[in-house]
This record gives structure tokens, sequence and C-alpha cells, in this order.
């Protein structure tokens, strides 16, 4: 065998082995990404809560001092949008608005009472969404959807409180307090359509 010939088979062997390892990497790579895939669907709900709590934090990173005076502030914005979540699919997006004027009051029975009048105001449009239900299946659909999107504003609102290291103290007791004053609300409004129900019962 001539060089000539000795070299073409060296050359064609070390391209077989280039072509193979590029083969073997392409593979490696296609594996890995796919892994990584499943890791991102299997946390991507965990991704979208914590890039949701981090808009929450970067809306008040200014005013970081602000949130640990006035938690209050926060738990109703937290609160406000859980419940547009719960309603989206019935009332269309941000239903509630979330401004919050600064300044006003952030005692526990102001936060509570602006939550309550606000998502129980929306019961009228939830009633015209779900007409082919009672007036009572409309009331109990509506309560627990809202109360649904209440519970996880609270929620949310401590998590973030907890992590700022603030949530102990008056801030706790407050917050736990305006939650209990909700629920009372919430039960008030569920009543007034009592005495209407017990009339057409006695007619």
């Amino acid at each position: 065998m001539d060089l000539y010939s000795v070299g073409s088979s060296v050359n064609s062997g070390s391209s077989l082995d280039i072509k193979g390892g590029a083969t073997k990497q392409n593979s490696g790579s296609t594996e890995k990404a796919s892994d990584s895939q499943e890791s991102s669907s299997l946390s991507q709900k965990q991704i979208i809560q914590r890039e949701h709590n981090v808009a929450i934090l970067q809306a008040h990173q200014d005013v970081s001092l602000g949130i640990k005076s006035e938690p209050l502030a926060l738990v109703y914005q937290t609160a406000i949008d859980s419940i547009n979540k719960e309603l989206e699919s019935d009332l269309g997006e941000n239903s509630i608005q979330r401004g919050y004027e600064s300044g006003i009051d952030v005692s526990p029975e102001a936060t509570a009472d602006r939550i309550v009048s606000f998502s129980t105001g929306l019961f009228s449009l939830y009633q015209q969404q779900h007409p082919k239900l009672s007036e009572q299946e409309q009331l109990d659909k509506f309560i627990d959807v809202i109360s649904g999107g209440i519970d996880q504003g609270f929620s949310e609102a401590r998590e973030i409180l907890n992590g700022l290291g603030v949530l102990e103290g008056d801030i706790a007791s407050n917050i736990d307090k305006t939650y209990d004053l909700v629920q009372e609300g919430l039960a008030d409004f569920k009543q007034k359509f009592e005495p209407a129900q017990s009339d057409d019962l006695r007619s």
C-alpha cells in the first residue's frame, strides 16, 4: 500500500471517529435537554408561584420599610390578586382593581371591609354568568370561589412577611384579626339573602 493510501485511510478513520464522537455528544445533549424539560414541567407551578411572589416584592421594593410598617396593605393586594385569579374564568382578568392609594386607613377593620366590599360587589356579575343556577347555588358557589382566593391571598402575604422576618407580634395578630373580620363579612353578606329566601318559602 502506498503512502497516499495509508494517509487516506488514516484520514478516513479520523473522520469516522470525529463523526461518531459528534453523534454521541449530540445524543447526550438531547438526553440532557429532555431531562431539563421534564424538570422544568414538574416545577412549573412552583416557578410561577415564586415569580408571583417576587413580583409582589419588587412592587414594594422601594418601600420595603413600608411593608413592615403597613403589612395589611400587602395583605389587601395579595387577597385582591388571588380573588381576581379565581374569578378570571367567569368575569375576565382584573375584575377588581388592585390599586391601593397611599395614606388610606390600613387598620384590620378597614382592610377587611375593602376586601369584602370589593369581592362581594361582583356577585351580580357572577349571577349573570350563571343564570341556570338557583340563587342559593349562585351564592354558595360564589362564596366558595372568593373564599378560596382570600385564603390564598392571606397565605401568600404571610409567606412574604415571614420571609422579611416581620410576621410576629402585632403584625401577625392584625393579619389574623383581618382574616377573621373578612370571614365575618362574608357570613353577613350571605345572611342578607336568607330572609328573602325564607319569605319566599312562607308564601
